[in-house]
Parts: structure tokens; sequence; C-alpha cells
């Protein structure tokens, strides 16, 4: 049976051919808070809930020290949107809750949002300011989908920019997504999909690889060698069922000794061993003259044991031939979220549909936004290099031809339209990321590698993000 992957537009294909994907879910309609829907019920009092609206999502700085984020859950985005209703239950829940009333609840049972949404397509860049989520509808409809497309795209694009970094440090290296014991359950799968866009090869979450068809890997860990009377055993069942081109766990014990226990029962012809204790790099370095003193010159080592990119960047020069990725990778390496907000950014003068936008913004300290609808273009030295972050603020941005427009349709009044495969924005990242220039990829901190320019409503030139920017205004 053919499980349509509704994430992607595509069925995840499996060994021989059999196709996987997510199942029907449950409503996503209350993944929100509770005020989306007080403030819902107050417009439809007020007579302002059809008014004409366009919502914003970015980011004002990045974490701290990071030169670039990573668009990432795009297509769970999506997602979450074709199952936006509230049902019978929902319903019944906020009406005995007394969250809503009944004219309120009489709405929400008709509810189909039918605006358009427009963004950043999964694996982009994205820098301060990058309007990477525009969405255009009544206000009644924009609202309520924001706390879902927040918390999707905070946690996701978090992870993918982690994943960035350590793919960046690891060039041809592979890295293995292994951190489901290290966070909540769903959240470690949507983790090992955002590793996956960000150019993690594998991930250890079998649900991963059933709902989103990211390969799955994996072979054994400690407690299968102490489960037998001693290391040689362990070994010779784990070959015997997996083949010789297993990996080996060979720090139980002694690490040496295990190496030669391995090669042994393969003939030299082991695939893999793994460490996971002790310096990484010295002990890589014995274990890689040991196999090619005994001719197992095929035998790869893995490293895993709490690596981040700063760990991975340390063992560039060790003979190492992939990396296991767990905490620091699900925890965003030290930046759990991306301080996404979601801004009304744009409404209509009035009720009247011929009504003209008028841009709105907040002024408050250190959470100022933008008013108006923004345009978004990628500006590109003649030899691809990236330049700046252009936004145009209620109207495009004149493009050179080296110059490409960054916000793709995502859903055309109600119907979505942005789904693609999940190897699209993994090919993508890969593409994009190779624009940025070197700095990009340097561990220091530092600040966005391009700057973000505006063009329009009176911030011409300026990035209204840039708190260096606003000091020197102050004092000047």
């Amino acid at each position: 049976m053919t499980v349509p992957n509704q994430t992607s537009g595509v069925d995840p294909v499996g060994p021989g051919g059999t196709a996987w994907g997510p199942r029907e879910v449950p409503t996503t309609a209350l993944l929100t808070d509770h005020y989306e829907l007080t403030m819902l019920q107050a417009a439809l009092q007020a007579g302002t809930a059809d008014r004409a609206c366009v919502f914003e999502l970015f980011a004002r700085r990045l974490p701290p020290g990071r030169r670039y984020g990573v668009v990432a859950g795009v297509g769970r985005a999506l997602r979450a949107l074709a199952h936006f209703r509230f049902d019978e239950e929902s319903l019944r829940f906020l009406t005995e809750a007394h969250v809503v009333d009944a004219r309120t609840a009489d709405w929400l049972a008709d509810f189909r949002f039918d605006g358009d949404v427009w963004g950043y397509a999964e694996g982009e860049i994205y820098f301060p300011g990058s309007p990477v989520v525009v969405v255009e509808s009544s206000f009644a409809a924009g609202v309520v989908l924001e706390t879902v497309l927040l918390s999707i795209y905070n946690h996701d694009a978090a992870i993918a920019s982690a994943a960035s970094r350590m793919t960046a440090m690891a060039g041809t290296r592979p890295c293995i997504e292994m951190g489901s014991r290290r966070t909540q359950e769903l959240a470690a799968v949507a983790a090992a999909r955002a590793a996956y866009v960000a150019g993690f090869e594998a991930t250890s979450n079998l649900e991963a690889g059933r709902r989103y068809g990211v390969p799955t890997r994996g072979t054994s860990a400690h407690s299968f060698t102490l489960l037998h009377p001693d290391e040689r055993s362990a070994f010779a069942a784990q070959i015997a069922a997996l083949g010789e081109d297993t990996t080996l766990l060979v720090d139980t014990y002694d690490v040496l000794a295990a190496v030669r226990t391995g090669v042994e029962l393969t003939g030299g012809r082991l695939g893999a061993v793994r460490l996971d204790s002790g310096d990484l790099a010295l002990m890589a370095t014995k274990v890689r003259g040991l196999l090619d003193s005994l001719g197992a010159t095929g035998t790869r080592i893995i490293v895993t044991s709490d690596l981040d990119e700063f760990a991975i960047a340390a063992l560039a020069g060790a003979p190492v031939d992939g990396y296991g990725v767990g905490t620091a990778l699900v925890t965003g390496s030290g930046a759990p979220t991306c301080g996404f907000v979601y801004k009304l950014v744009a409404r209509a003068e009035s009720d009247d549909p011929d009504a003209p936008m008028v841009p709105v913004a907040k002024k408050s300290t250190d959470k100022i936004s933008v008013g108006g609808r923004k345009y978004a273009v990628r500006q590109l030295s003649a030899e691809g290099v990236a330049e700046a972050e252009l936004v145009g603020v209620g109207a495009q941005v004149r493009l050179d031809s080296d110059d490409r427009e960054l916000l793709v349709p995502l859903v055309r009044a109600g119907q979505i339209v942005g789904n693609e495969p999940l190897t699209a924005a993994r090919d993508r990242h890969t593409r994009v990321r190779a624009e940025l220039p070197l700095e990009a990829t340097k561990m220091s901190r530092g600040e966005p590698v391009i700057e973000t320019v505006y063009a329009g409503a009176g911030v011409e030139g300026r990035n209204p993000f840039d708190r260096r920017e606003r000091t020197e205004q102050v004092h000047t």
C-alpha cells in the first residue's frame, strides 16, 4: 500500500521500492496559544476580523556569534496548515473551557485558510530581517496561524542552522544524526529531518525514516557487548547477524585489543569501528595506524561522544571517516531557537475590499518591526558570491542579472503549492551555502556574513535590527 507523504509531496522510498510516508494526523488547530483565539473573538465582535492584512515571520537578529541561519520546517508547516481544522472535539474543549464564545466557535468550525503564503524555500539561508514567511489574508485567518508557524520554524531552523555549521566543518566526511535520546520524542523526528536538509547523511531515528524518508543507520551499543561473556563473542554475534561491513563499537574495554579482534574475525574486511570516548583525535590516530598495519586499510573510523561543530573542526586533521552527533545537534548547539517572531506589518485602511494597505510597525525598544509588505532578493556578485540581502518594503527590489528572488509561493488562495521532495531542500542548501563568502564558515564569533539592506518606506540602506547602528545613531 502506498501512503503519500503529505509533507514533501512525494513518497519516501525504502529498500525494494517500498513507499512510506506520514499517516493522517489529528487536527493541528490547537497547537496554538490561547490569546490567538481571544484576539479572534474580539476582532469578530469589533467587525475587523475580515480586514485584509499582511503578517511576516522574521528574526530580528541571529543567535550571538552566528554568521547565517538556515530555513527549515517549510514542509512540516505546510502539512500542519493542511490539517489546521477545528473538529468537534476541539470546539467542545474551547467552548466548555470558555476560551471562545458561541459565535467564535461557529466561525472556527467553518475555518479553512483561504489566503496566500510566500516564503523562503526550505534549505535557504536567512539573515536578520529576512522575511522568511509572508502571510496575506484576513486578520482572522492570519492571526490563528501565528503559534503553529513559529513553533515549527523556530525549532527546525535552529536545528538546521547548527547542522549546517557541523557539515561545513565535516567537509566531505559524513555526519549521522543520533540525538533522539536527548530531546522530546517527536522533536527528535523533526530534528532528524532538519539535520538532513542541512547535509547530514542519515539518522538513527526510525520514525524519521518512515515519515520523511531520511536514511537510517545503526548497529550496536555497549550493552550488546556487555551482554556477552567477552568482546570476541559479542563481535562474532554482531558480524554473523549484520555482516562484515558492520561497525563495531570498540571502546567498551581496551580499544586496540578490540580493533585487533574485529580485524581478525573479518579477515581484515571489517567495515568500520566506532570510538565513543577519550581523546578522539589521539585514539583515531592510534587506531588508524593499527588498522593499516593489520592490512585493514579499508576499515573506516567513526567517532561519536558529545560532538559539536567545534569538536568536528578540531578533528579535521585526524584520520576520521565520519561523525555521529547527538546532544549538541538536537539542542541547536547552544541556540535552541532562532528568535523568529510573527508580526502584523500591513493592514487595509478599512473593510472596503479596495481599501489601500497601510504599513504598521512596533516601536518598542529592542523589539521593533518594519512596517510594509516585504520582497527579498539575494544580491550576488558576477562570480556568484552573496553580497547583500536586499529587502524591498512595499515594492519589489530591482534585480540585476546575477541576483535572485528569495520569496516563493507556498500557498495560493488556500491551496498548498509549495510542497517539494525533501531532497530538493537538501540540494538547495548545499547550493546556497556555497554562495556565501568564505567567512561564513568561520567558527569564531562574528556578525552576519552579509548585510541586510532595505529599500522603501523611509528605511533605505538601513538595517533597523542592527544594534550597533542604532547605538551609533543615538550617540550621534
